[in-house]
């Protein structure tokens, strides 16, 4: 394959160390509610069950963000490839690595709260899932399908590019490679 066809999109690590040290923060709050648990006039809240699960969660979770975050800080590899065969994932840890073409039916866009996705939608995701080994990621997928129609999410989140570039981009290449 010709290397003019390739677009590889850096992660940013200025977007990661920005996350990961929020991560941190809300890890160190989840400590600060187990140990030291704050004392509010609310019926939910000023429940001491109701602060320690959140305190655990936010440990929990946040954690693994973290983590995976710190992983990829210091992956060499492009966030994201676009080449002629199809795309080449590698924006989190969770990354699923490489989609065919021939696998993509549709590029749409979702957003969860206040954050945006790219969809990939497959296909025949249920096919697709099963050929991935790694447990976390099979459940991570399956849990993106059942909220979003597609088994992969793709964020700009740790990518040197915003949402509606690569957004566009993507739909760009998929015309023109599918066509």
């Amino acid at each position: 394959m010709n290397n003019q066809q390739q677009i590889e999109i850096p992660l940013s690590k200025t977007k990661m160390t920005r996350t990961f040290i929020g991560s941190i923060i809300f890890v160190i709050l989840g400590v600060w509610f187990l140990v030291n648990p704050p004392e509010l006039n609310n019926p939910i809240l000023g429940n001491s069950v109701v602060i320690y699960v959140i305190g655990l969660l936010s440990i929990v979770f946040f954690g693994f963000i973290g983590i995976m975050i710190f992983r990829k800080l210091f992956d060499k590899k492009a966030g994201l490839i676009i080449n002629q065969d199809g795309i080449i994932d590698n924006t989190s840890g969770l990354s699923i690595g490489f989609i065919p073409w021939s696998e993509i039916q549709e590029i749409s866009s979702t957003q969860v709260m206040n954050q945006k996705f790219i969809s990939i939608v497959l296909k025949n995701p249920e096919a697709f899932m099963e050929k991935i080994s790694n447990p976390i990621q099979k459940n991570a997928m399956k849990m993106n399908y059942k909220t979003s129609d597609s088994p992969i999410s793709i964020s700009s989140n740790a990518l040197k590019t915003d949402f509606n570039k690569l957004f566009n981009l993507l739909k760009e290449k998929m015309n023109e490679y599918k066509s």
